[in-house]
């Protein structure tokens, strides 16, 4: 097994168990250890910590963890690749070194820039870039926000160069998650910029792995399976020198690989088969998964493409103030209560029409004839956005507190008064990659590390094949929840939702292709009818994927629905009842 390299992830995101790292570093063999921080979200986030104290900006966790496993993973000889660089990797690496230096030990750090656009954006814009919003289609400057940040997701030649240097740790900034494992493997193996399948095994493997435990059993839809999820495993890809790769965890450890696990994470917030990445394009509809042995999946046969002359960049502007409560509503009456109370509140405030944007939601959680207290609550959630910090600020709390003894009988609320405060858009869009390169800073060197598409390679694509879908099952029907058939994961894209869907057998698929189109998606949840949803089929998974354009406005961090960030769609869509064949249910 000395033609592979293990890559062990030990982060998912920021927040994620810090034990993870130590974890990986004893349980067994690992060459690499990555750990993934960023998110969409988590960007905004450092900009808020920065915006403190200059010096900030990255995931300071992550020095926890360094300062747990640095000394353990030099005499292992384990090389340290993680994003937690975030918006200052230069101040992570020279924290990182005064750290490893007070523990005695000698360790090389490089850390990665070129991410930033933020000092760049109107002489980009000046040169033509137009960083029209992805979803909406917008001009950048048909809108007067600031811009926070603006990050292009880089790939993974910087960490392959930092690592040809001999760096035993390199801080990343905005990479793609799945960098942080192609970026090693194109290292351990020497792989050309051009050896576009092997790359595309590698981003799919980065892909699965990016996060964490959400491969191991958490967060899947047929959690019944998993045999435990105390002391739950994390996951390490050991990848081939051709691409492929096996998907596994440290033994006597919690959690569950196989290949439900992998397929849910290879469907987690992707949109079309082809998976856009600045150093390839993989083709998720042509890999095959095999179980090969207990928590043991193998993942082969993907094909890849040229790297688009774009990358994307992620860039978060000023979208103002926000501010809401919810409102518990108990026992009778709940949606004339509802229509009450709110109309009482913003005729005290001075009425709907003088806010950017006001959301109401009833969420009848109550029951008929209620056991508890509790079985007789609904709720009024309600959430107002001002440019203005004083009309979404503490005024607008108190004056819901003011109805309190003066309106709806039984008002009580969930979650104290607060001053509100100001949130990011989330304004996704491209820039050609000529403006784009990476500086990897190692030995006191600036390497230079130019995006594959500005080479002038030959464009390489793949040309897709179809695949035959078996027939759905013929025969009686019975109404069954969704849930009980297929499995889903669902997730954020910026402000689209993601909602991959698959079957556990071929007779399942041949119906879930024929059934669940985009306008039944669209009957079965109401609540997304309103917007435009894409479905792209994967056969080669049993799977299909949509995409839910708009429905979470914009972002996770200006949206205001409860769930912001879509984690909970797939299990929504799995407890809606079905006709389907009594067949499958056998």
């Amino acid at each position: 097994m000395s033609d592979i390299i293990r890559i062990a992830n030990c982060s998912g995101f920021y927040g994620d168990k810090l034990s993870a790292a130590r974890q990986m570093a004893e349980g067994g063999p690992i060459d690499i250890l990555t750990g993934d921080y960023l998110a969409e979200l988590t960007m905004s986030i450092l900009y808020g910590q920065r915006m403190k104290d200059a010096e900030k900006g990255y995931v300071g966790t992550f020095l926890k963890q360094l300062q747990d496993v640095a000394s353990l993973c030099l005499e292992k000889k384990i090389k340290i690749v993680s994003n937690a660089g975030g918006l200052n990797p230069k101040g992570m690496a020279e924290a990182a070194k005064a750290m490893i230096a007070e523990m005695g030990l000698r360790a090389k750090v490089a850390y990665i820039e070129g991410d930033d656009l933020t000092p760049r954006m109107t002489a980009l814009t000046k040169a033509g870039e137009s960083f029209q919003h992805l979803e909406n289609g917008r001009a950048f400057a048909s809108s007067d926000m600031p811009t926070l940040t603006a990050n292009v997701y880089l790939g993974g030649w910087g960490i392959k160069e930092a690592l040809d240097q001999g760096a035993d740790i390199v801080i990343c900034p905005r990479v793609t998650d799945a960098a942080l494992a192609i970026g090693p493997a194109a290292w351990r193996f020497q792989w050309k910029r051009d050896d576009y399948d092997k790359l595309a095994g590698a981003l799919a493997a980065g892909h699965i792995i990016e996060c964490g435990a959400q491969t191991t059993g958490g967060n899947y839809a047929f959690f019944q399976e998993v045999p435990t999820f105390k002391n739950i495993g994390y996951p390490i890809a050991e990848i081939e020198e051709d691409g492929s790769f096996t998907i596994t965890k440290h033994p006597h450890t919690g959690g569950l690989v196989s290949k439900g696990t992998v397929t849910a994470q290879l469907l987690y917030e992707i949109a079309a088969p082809a998976y856009v990445n600045p150093d390839v394009v993989a083709h998720f509809d042509t890999l095959a998964i095999e179980e090969t042995g207990q928590d043991r999946v193998r993942v082969s046969g993907c094909r890849g493409s040229s790297p688009p002359k774009t990358h994307k960049v992620c860039i978060n502007r000023q979208g103002g103030f926000k501010n809401g409560m919810e409102i518990l509503l108990a026992g009778l009456d709940v949606e004339e209560k509802a229509k009450l109370f709110a109309d009482t509140l913003f005729d005290s405030v001075g009425g709907r029409e003088q806010f950017d944007e006001v959301a109401e939601q009833i969420v009848r959680s109550d029951k008929e004839d209620p056991k508890t207290n509790e079985e007789a609550f609904g709720s009024l959630r309600i959430q107002v956005k001002s440019k203005d910090p004083k009309k979404a600020g503490r005024l607008f709390s108190a004056k819901i507190i003011e109805l309190a003894l003066a309106n709806i009988p039984g008002f009580t609320a969930r979650g104290g008064a607060g001053a509100g405060g100001a949130f990011a858009v989330h304004w996704p869009a491209l820039v050609k990659s000529e403006h784009i390169a990476e500086h990897v800073h190692v030995n006191g060197q600036d390497i230079k590390v130019k995006p594959t598409s500005e080479l002038g390679l030959e464009e390489i694509h793949y040309q897709r094949i179809p695949h035959e879908i078996p027939p759905s099952p013929k025969g009686e029907t019975a109404r069954v929840p969704f849930g009980r058939l297929f499995g889903t994961r669902s997730g954020d894209k910026g402000g689209a939702a993601n909602l991959g869907v698959w079957a556990k057998s071929d007779p399942a698929y041949g119906f879930l292709h024929a059934f669940l189109t985009a306008e039944k998606l669209k009957i079965l949840l109401p609540d997304a009818a309103a917007f435009r949803i894409e479905r792209f089929d994967l056969p080669n998974l049993r799977a299909l994927n949509f995409v839910i354009h708009g429905i979470l406005g914009d972002g996770a961090a200006a949206s205001t629905r409860l769930d912001g960030q879509a984690k909970s769609l797939g299990e929504y869509l799995r407890a809606k009842y079905i006709e389907a064949p009594k067949a499958l249910m056998e």
